[in-house]
């Protein structure tokens, strides 16, 4: 058993061995979002191995050039001291976790840790490093096995290129084929069977004005759970009046499940009937909503909204998945877009046709995935000619095409996390601070707001983070953005990846939750809102972060 554990301690690469303690080591360093314990361990374990692969690699590039190696004694020196020197890297990393933890936490207002469980952060990793490890064995098994086979018919060098590559292909096909498949159809089959649960509090409108009600052209059963969330909730006209002292109506909130109809289209059809049959056209205001992946509608965004107009709104809504927004963008990312043009489509030919100076004034909203669909629903040249008044798209992710277009072409000297764009006058960036009266009065036809944090990860992950230092990470920073996050090649991709992943962890009005308060100046900009003053907007803010 010496001999075995001795044999198996000098297997390891010297190269990879420094270079995955490394990666591990400032895998502890702070990303945009808090990390427990265990997410920190998975991530360091996973950090290690990349690190580790890339040191394996180096060195058989080395080999493969056949420039001279150490051996004997040498080498074995060069070996202890490798370990010692990782081993005090690790213990001084560890040492200083919890100082770069509190930094992010005292920015998003979270008590701080005294501890970063250094124990259970290195159990957890090197258990996931053994895991990849034997995996990456695995891999080189394989690799070996299909170059020995080939080696008959070439070279010893192009048969471990040609090794590769096969082998390369066998287990992209695996997880690809079989484990990404499986994994999709259970997460389907699993947000499919919650998306049928009728929440016990949550009761069948009698009121004929309500989507799902026995005057409407969707059943109750035919919203989907989220569908049955949105409808019965928000504010009642009463509600309204008796906080703002003015007379209001009940607002509308017209929406079609996925089980409403079999394609986009013909759910878009039946939404754009409901919400002629409900009086939806004859309202002053009008919202096209986009929901996240599950067909979620954030009602921090629309209570705020029916507010504001005094509840002389209507919002119309379709789903087309029953996924969480993350999977909907592995397994079906266009299909979001594709309901969302099918959405507008319907509900802008009809806006057309009525008289303009009756008709009620339309916006887009969309929230995270909601917000990337929101965006494709129609072409600039294919509204031009009788244009929308305006958009709020709220943390809008990364892949979307006209945030990343504005935010590259800012104004010189303004920070990648909330740019400014020429004048201002189409589309215009805020954060928790309003910043929307700095760019003055003048709007054009159409008002685009993005409201984005700093510290959303969902906005502002960048896959080439793997090999260079994102724009946003330049000073100034975000608020509530650490000071202590620094750009590490590959393990600066991993953090946000991990970040992504656990976004909507964060505390409100942080990471990707966004706050009522926060909604409030956008809406207020976006759809000209006028007769309210200061000091109500003021007290519309605190009422909705005292209910948070």
């Amino acid at each position: 058993m010496r001999d075995r554990l001795w044999s198996f301690l000098l297997s390891f690469s010297v190269v990879g061995l420094l270079l995955g303690t490394l990666f591990f080591a400032v895998s502890l360093t702070p990303s945009l979002l808090p990390r427990t314990y265990v997410t920190q361990g998975i991530l360091s374990g996973v950090a290690m191995a990349c690190g580790y692969g890339l040191g394996v690699a180096l060195a058989a590039l080395w080999r493969w050039f056949e420039l001279p190696v150490t051996q004997g004694p040498v080498r074995l020196w060069l070996r202890v001291v490798a370990g010692a020197l990782c081993a005090i890297v690790v213990l001084v990393f560890l040492w200083r976790a919890a100082e770069w933890q509190n930094s992010i936490r005292t920015l998003m207002h979270l008590p701080p840790i005294e501890t970063a469980h250094p124990f259970y952060v290195g159990a957890i990793g090197l258990g996931i490093f053994l895991l990849l490890l034997a995996f990456g064995k695995l891999f080189a098994l394989v690799v070996r096995l299909i170059a020995s086979t080939s080696r008959v018919a070439a070279p010893r060098r192009v048969s471990y290129v040609i090794g590769t590559a096969l082998a390369a292909t066998l287990f992209w096909t695996m997880a690809d084929g079989l484990l990404l498949r499986f994994v999709l159809h259970t997460a389907d089959s699993s947000f499919r069977r919650l998306d049928q649960v009728i929440e016990p509090d949550t009761e069948e409108p009698s009121d004929p004005l309500k989507s799902g009600s026995n005057a409407s052209l969707v059943r109750w059963d035919e919203l989907g759970r989220m569908g049955r969330s949105f409808v019965a909730s928000g504010p009642s006209a009463q509600d309204i009046a008796s906080f703002t002292g003015k007379p209001a109506i009940e607002p509308l909130r017209i929406y079609a499940g996925l089980n409403a109809a079999e394609t986009p289209e013909a759910r878009a059809r039946i939404a754009l009937d409901e919400l002629i049959r409900v009086g939806g056209f004859e309202r002053a205001t009008l919202l096209v909503v986009m929901p996240t992946g599950t067909g979620w509608i954030d009602p921090e965004a629309l209570d705020t909204v029916e507010y504001l107009h005094h509840g002389d709104i209507a919002s119309v809504a379709i789903q087309y998945s029953y996924l969480a927004s993350w999977l909907s963008l592995i397994a079906e990312p266009d299909y979001g877009a594709e309901a969302a043009r099918a959405l507008f489509r319907a509900v802008y030919n009809h806006w057309t046709t009525l008289p303009k100076e009756s008709r009620p004034k339309l916006y887009l909203y969309g929230l995270s995935l909601g917000a990337l669909s929101s965006e494709q629903s129609a072409e600039l040249f294919e509204v031009i000619g009788d244009p929308y008044q305006g958009a709020l798209w709220a943390g809008p992710p990364f892949p979307s095409r006209i945030w990343r277009k504005m935010t590259a072409d800012r104004n010189p000297g303004t920070p990648a996390w909330l740019p400014r764009f020429r004048d201002g006058s189409y589309v215009r960036f805020t954060s928790q601070k309003n910043v929307l009266p700095e760019a003055g009065d003048h709007w054009g036809p159409m008002r685009i707001v993005y409201l984005q944090y700093a510290s959303d990860p969902v906005t502002f992950y960048d896959p080439y983070s793997l090999y260079r230092q994102p724009a946003w990470m330049a000073v100034p920073r975000g608020p509530d953005v650490s000071p202590d996050f620094q750009w590490y090649p590959v393990v600066t991709f991993l953090q946000l990846t991990l970040d992504m992943a656990m976004a909507t962890t964060a505390p409100m009005g942080l990471g990707h939750v966004y706050a009522g308060e926060h909604y409030i100046d956008p809406w207020i900009a976006v759809t000209d809102v006028q007769d309210w003053s200061d000091a109500d907007i003021a007290r519309l803010k605190e009422k909705f972060r005292a209910e948070r």
